[in-house]
């Protein structure tokens, strides 16, 4: 029967459950005032049809099938007047019911699908959150994949999904966005504009015992020079002797030097 009251899929068959799990989980109240227990879930398989996590409750005369579990599961139930339709998302029928007065009803052995369907309810976000901390941050598609392999004892038989993004995430998959290349170079010709950077000290030597490694670059030809210093205080002594050394060579002017101060 298709009921959109009742708390969870029950059945009060229990020759129909694989996988039960013992354990008490409540009580349920019927309309008509009965109290009957639940005494532990398991899968209902008829056919090559799975419901995942069926209410055991002992004395119940039929097998309630929720709306709402359904819906969970990312499909669609939709009622006519005398037939009822479980659909996935692509419009597919998955489950036909039949009315009878003024109720519907699901054959499960009626079903015709060619391949085994498995209609699960999703994880809340509090247990699939729970899960993925337990199991060292490890992805929800993964998760699905021990459920589905049987793999990890104890991992309740749920569709689990990753409804949002920790910051932190977030911030780890951020990448800087690069600077747009200039369509009109900064300088007219070579050595009007050179970009000077200093790095170091390095924590090992060269041969020579240099240190300290100053890095020039021509802004409109973007030729590189590569000069070595043993300490920080050679800086403006070797920079000197490098200019007169480029424009007597290019017959060129240096205007301007462009550094950060050697920060």
């Amino acid at each position: 029967i298709v009921d959109s009251g009742c708390t969870k899929h029950m059945t009060g068959n229990l020759k129909l459950l694989c996988n039960f799990v013992e354990t008490f989980l409540g009580i349920v109240r019927f309309g008509n005032d009965q109290f009957l227990p639940i005494l532990g879930y398991g899968d209902l398989v008829q056919g090559n049809v799975t419901i995942n996590r069926v209410y055991y409750v002992e004395g119940l005369n039929h097998n309630l099938f929720l709306v709402g579990e359904f819906c969970d599961a990312d499909l669609e139930v939709a009622f006519r007047k005398s037939i009822c339709f479980v659909r996935d998302l692509q419009g597919n029928d998955l489950l036909t019911g039949n009315r009878g007065s003024v109720l519907y009803t699901i054959s499960l052995q009626e079903s015709t699908l060619s391949t085994p369907l498995c209609l699960m309810a999703k994880a809340t976000p509090t247990q699939s959150w729970l899960w993925h901390r337990r199991l060292f941050h490890l992805n929800f598609d993964y998760i699905n994949l021990l459920l589905k392999k049987d793999i990890v004892i104890g991992l309740p038989k749920l569709k689990y999904v990753k409804d949002q993004l920790y910051s932190s995430y977030e911030l780890s998959k951020a990448k800087r966005s690069s600077f747009k290349s200039k369509a009109v170079p900064s300088s007219k010709e070579r050595l009007n504009l050179l970009h000077i950077d200093l790095c170091g000290p390095m924590r090992v030597a060269s041969i020579n015992g240099k240190k300290q490694i100053m890095v020039i670059v021509d802004d409109y030809s973007r030729y590189k020079w590569t000069l070595f210093l043993c300490s920080k205080d050679e800086t403006l002594e070797v920079l000197k002797e490098f200019l007169e050394m480029i424009q007597r060579n290019l017959q060129a002017l240096v205007i301007t030097v462009h550094t950060d101060r050697g920060t």
